[in-house]
């Protein structure tokens, strides 16, 4: 069978929303999937408008294997910081074919707001 996912990925609508004060922190995250049998080195770019682009992130995700990067993590973006409540875009190449799927968990309004969505 052939494996599944594309090595370019594009997340158009990201804003990394504040933890807030309930029991489910606010978060956005990048779920990786890799089908193939060799390791995926991916280089992650973020897009701004109103400054440079940031491209010094890098994921790896074992063959066969998921992986979750949050991006309230600093330790999931390579030490960066991604700011809060800012518009940005995501750009994902890899090494190897993987499917990217995006979520953002919201909690600043009284109705919980949780989305996903695959990345183009």
């Amino acid at each position: 069978m052939a494996t599944v996912g594309k090595k370019n990925w594009i997340v158009p609508d990201c804003e990394l929303p504040p933890e807030g004060e309930g029991v489910l922190k606010g978060h956005e995250s990048v779920i990786v999937v890799n089908d193939t049998n060799k390791t995926a080195n991916i280089k992650v770019t973020l897009f701004f408008a109103d400054k440079d682009a940031y491209e010094n992130i890098t994921w790896t995700v074992e063959p066969k294997r998921v992986r979750c990067f949050r991006m309230n993590n600093s330790d999931d973006m390579s030490g960066y910081i991604v700011p809060l409540e800012t518009q940005y875009a995501m750009k994902i190449e890899s090494s190897q074919k993987i499917v990217v799927q995006y979520g953002r968990l919201d909690n600043r309004q009284t109705n919980l707001a949780y989305y996903t969505t695959l990345a183009y």
